[in-house]
């Protein structure tokens, strides 16, 4: 299986901090894919096999919630894990994406070692090591 991770957020610079935390985080990955939207994302995976998604709830055109609905009712895209990262936090929206099928959830900010723990079961992957013991010095992105 691949290890490719597919990005969906409306903001660039959140996907590029998403990108900069796995690799800081010394998860190995293959590709990086990315979407600003959730008819993006669908697009991405049309043509790349992706291991997980991180995705936001709040995006134009469609937005977390209808693209895990509509992945799930999917038979191809159907068992790919979706890790949540959003902003919302409250425990009935975490239990509503849960039952949805979602597989994670971080709240942004996060922090690099919360994104990790999260990932890490969901990808079959070896960790780099990471000689600092988890203290990363850029704080939460």
């Amino acid at each position: 299986m691949n290890n490719n991770v597919l990005i969906v957020d409306d903001s660039a610079t959140i996907r590029n901090m998403v990108k900069r935390t796995i690799r800081m985080i010394g998860l190995e990955v293959g590709e990086f894919y990315e979407a600003a939207d959730g008819i993006a994302a669908l697009a991405q995976l049309a043509e790349h096999e992706i291991a997980v998604m991180l995705v936001d709830i709040n995006m134009p055109r469609m937005g977390g919630v209808e693209l895990l609905s509509r992945m799930k009712e999917n038979d191809r895209l159907k068992d790919i894990p979706i890790v949540i990262a959003s902003t919302e936090g409250s425990r009935t929206r975490i239990d509503q994406l849960m039952k949805l099928g979602a597989a994670g959830y971080v709240r942004k900010p996060f922090q690099p070692e919360q994104l990790r723990e999260v990932l890490l079961p969901m990808l079959k992957v070896t960790e780099n090591a990471i000689a600092n013991d988890g203290d990363f010095d850029d704080g939460s992105f």
